[in-house]
């Protein structure tokens, strides 16, 4: 019994940084309609800014991490409003293009400037600590892990419930065309929402790599995880994407129970049948 409610609890603190991976790449698809290809590598590549703020600027930590948010709403900001917004339209294979294409341009410059050596970010005996109960024992990491994720989720689902941004993102998710003739131009509304997904990636990223190395060619690895989250959970569903990385997460604990070498592969097989039973996801977007 206390091995199941082990397995248990770290698929749930492991699917909470899954969840927290795929929360991004679900607002940009409930918004945008748009299929992210590159969503692991924007991961990495903020791995790696925030790791150049810290160890080659040497930046404290806490500062650190509030300019990796700015960068990154900035950076998202600025790839949809000036490229991504070229190829925005009902046919999702430009934007896959474009997105595979930065994704390759990511991979390679961040191995010319950085080689292709594992980084991570230094959080001292933080990053060793856990709390044990009734024989199960939890990271500190991984419970900070899991409270922002559930945090990001509320705090998603607020934005888009009861604001007038959130109401502009779902009205131009709907009918962009119409939302223009209102006076809303649905471009600035795609580089805001893509903004708040990066602010959303980089809080991944900076908890992904306090807790293991990230090499520059780790963002396809990264992308299958947020995929598999999103589709587990429901396409454009916060809460489902959160469903979707506990699912996923333990899936492959009970893999890793078997067999080590089992972990991802347990977690395939869960998004597969998912995919044949309930092909719209467990929560899927209902508005």
């Amino acid at each position: 019994m206390n091995t199941l409610a082990n397995i248990v609890v770290q698929g749930v603190l492991l699917g909470a940084l899954y969840g927290l991976f795929a929360m991004g790449q679900s607002l940009v698809f409930g918004v945008m309609r748009l299929t992210n290809t590159a969503h692991g590598d924007f991961i990495v590549l903020l791995v790696f800014v925030l790791f150049a703020l810290t160890s080659l600027l040497h930046v404290p930590l806490a500062l650190s991490l509030v300019l990796l948010l700015v960068i990154a709403f900035g950076a998202g900001y600025a790839v949809q409003y000036t490229v991504l917004n070229r190829v925005s339209s009902r046919d999702p294979l430009p934007s896959l293009i474009v997105t595979f294409g930065l994704s390759i341009v990511i991979q390679n410059v961040l191995q010319q400037l950085f080689s292709a050596d594992p980084r991570s970010i230094a959080t001292g005996s933080f990053e060793a600590q856990s709390v044990t109960f009734a024989g199960i024992t939890a990271g500190y990491l991984p419970l900070v892990t899991l409270g922002a994720t559930v945090a990001l989720a509320f705090a998603m689902q607020w934005l888009f419930g009861r604001t007038p941004l959130g109401r502009a993102f779902r009205a131009t998710s709907d009918d962009r065309e119409i939302v223009q003739l209102m006076g809303v131009s649905y471009r600035r509304t795609y580089a805001l929402a893509m903004g708040i997904a990066f602010v959303l990636i980089a809080v991944a990223a900076a908890l992904y790599s306090m807790r293991t190395a990230v090499s520059p060619t780790d963002g396809p690895a990264l992308l299958l995880f947020a995929f598999e989250a999103v589709i587990i959970g429901g396409m454009g569903s916060f809460w489902g994407t959160f469903a979707g990385g506990m699912a996923l997460g333990i899936a492959q604990q009970i893999g890793v129970y078997f067999d080590p070498g089992w972990g991802i592969w347990f977690g395939h097989i869960v998004f597969l049948c998912v995919l044949v039973v309930r092909p719209q996801g467990l929560l899927p977007k209902t508005a």
